[in-house]
């Protein structure tokens, strides 16, 4: 098993070199830059206990200081690893956020090392956009977000473009990058 160190190391050289890198999403550079992105490695072993470390996490990310912490990533190594059983997963997030009130308030976001769209093939290296080094699920501020989009006018064109990138990357760039990845961690 990886210690927390490895799991934290790993997220970040991928968010660095594959999210930062490719520009699959243009607006992790500047909270990256800034310091504000927390990195929470659980140590959930069921599921149960992930929600319940999810909403702590929510509810730290709601009463901190957006200059301090602008978003939290929580990977989760140790429960959640089935890409099915963590897509299962996301709609007990999403009602743990109604419940909680922060709707319109946060948002997750979800990355997975099989991540896989919805009518494409395991092996389709657009499903690459979303797969990362662990399990995560990444709670994002809503205003933060909206003032993203607003600073960049082709917001749409975003998942379109990631499509094209990793197209043009392909299967042995990915593993390539991923190789990159393993090494900027150690």
């Amino acid at each position: 098993m990886n210690t927390p160190d490895t799991v934290i190391a790993e997220t970040r050289a991928w968010l660095e070199r594959a999210v930062i890198g490719l520009n699959l999403c243009p607006f992790a550079k500047a909270v990256h830059t800034k310091g504000q992105v927390r990195y929470v490695v659980s140590d959930a072993t069921e599921p149960e206990a992930l929600l319940a470390q999810l909403l702590d996490e929510m509810q730290r990310l709601v009463a901190t200081d957006p200059a301090e912490v602008d978003t939290t990533l929580l990977m989760h190594p140790l429960v959640l690893n089935d890409f099915y059983d963590f897509n299962d997963f996301l709609g007990l997030a999403e009602e743990a956020l109604a419940d909680a009130g922060l709707e319109g308030v946060l948002q997750v976001a979800s990355f997975h090392p099989a991540f896989q769209f919805a009518g494409t093939e395991p092996d389709d290296i657009t499903n690459a956009t979303n797969r990362s080094p662990y399990p995560t699920l990444h709670l994002l501020r809503e205003a933060s977000v909206d003032r993203a989009v607003a600073a960049f006018p082709e917001a749409d064109a975003i998942f379109e473009a990631n499509m094209e990138t990793m197209e043009s990357l392909g299967a042995d760039g990915w593993a390539a990058l991923q190789a990159e990845i393993k090494a900027a961690a150690r």
